[in-house]
């Protein structure tokens, strides 16, 4: 959960980062920033589940066996990277030893207040720039791409191929109303869109994920998704500046509207979704001319280094 100052202007930012996985940690009886049965520890005792920290509370994350899925990074690496990128200051470290450690914090404070864009590219995070990078060296795939296919259950980065969707609630009292900025799949291939609570633009209503269409969101934005990820260090520079381009015009749109009555606002922010939606609908055609048919698409410098060095190796 963060906040952000487009969000709360006065207010210190908190974030917290759970990555698919308990962090609640000391449960206190008298804690009144917690909710839960008061039988809870006895029901847990029962059972025979009951763990406790060295000061003698229990322990939620012990107490379920909330280990890591399958291997001790798939999730609380996650974790690490995002309070890492908001907290730097905070000297986290990337390794710790085992899967309940307490060297992460529930939250942290951001070293400065979040904007809107910050979080948005916390979202499409792949450990650029560190050494679990996930699109160069040995961690990377074909043309660079963050992603992983196959049975094995990989370490995950904050951009993920199974996220359907991202929002981010933004509210402001200088705003006729809250505003959700959704992304359709992954954020690292898709734009948000503001969009106010309110019926939403039919492109964004009902959508089957079984069955095409060409006029609904999820296949529009699926459509550039599927074609950046085979393509990623080809195709991912472009769509990333598309996106920034709408999404600035868009965070521009937002503030000039605030004089609004909230039904005129959410009818500028259908009509601003609809605009992006036809955007990206030419972006995937240009991304097919630009590739003439993948007669221009080559590794990149890093991927061809590698796949030399298996050449090597193998044969």
């Amino acid at each position: 959960m963060t906040h952000s100052n487009d969000s709360f202007s006065s207010d210190p930012s908190i974030v917290y980062v759970p990555a698919n996985q308990f962090r609640i940690r000391a449960i206190k009886k008298d804690n009144p920033d917690q909710i839960f049965n008061p039988r809870l520890p006895a029901m847990l005792k029962k059972a025979g589940w009951a763990a406790y920290d060295k000061q003698g509370n229990m322990d939620w994350v012990r107490s379920m066996q909330e280990a890591e899925d399958f291997h001790p990074y798939f999730a609380l690496r996650r974790v690490w990277r995002a309070l890492s990128l908001v907290a730097p200051s905070a000297k986290l470290p990337s390794k710790v030893k085992d899967w309940d450690t307490e060297r992460y914090p529930f939250s942290v404070r951001p070293d400065h207040l979040l904007t809107l864009k910050e979080i948005m590219d916390l979202h499409r995070d792949a450990y650029e720039n560190t050494a679990f990078d996930r699109r160069a060296g040995e961690n990377a795939g074909l043309f660079a791409s963050p992603y992983r296919y196959g049975p094995n259950k990989w370490e995950r980065s904050i951009t993920s191929r199974n996220i359907a969707y991202t929002w981010i609630a933004q509210t402001k009292d200088s705003l006729p109303g809250p505003v959700c900025w959704l992304a359709m799949n992954a954020p690292a291939e898709s734009v948000f869109v503001p969009l106010a609570v309110a019926p939403l633009p039919a492109a964004y209503e009902k959508a089957d994920r079984k069955t095409y269409d060409p006029e609904k969101a999820w296949w529009i934005s699926g459509q550039v998704t599927l074609l950046t990820r085979g393509y990623y260090s080809v195709y991912s520079p472009e769509v990333r500046s598309a996106a920034a381009n709408e999404e600035q015009r868009a965070a521009k749109l937002v503030e000039a509207s605030s004089s609004q009555s909230p039904e005129a606002f959410a009818q500028t922010l259908r009509e601003n979704a609809e605009r992006t939606l036809a955007t990206w609908k030419t972006l995937y055609g240009n991304l097919l001319v630009s590739s003439d048919a993948d007669h221009h698409i080559d590794y990149d410098n890093t991927q061809s280094d590698r796949l030399k060095a298996d050449k090597v190796k193998k044969y």
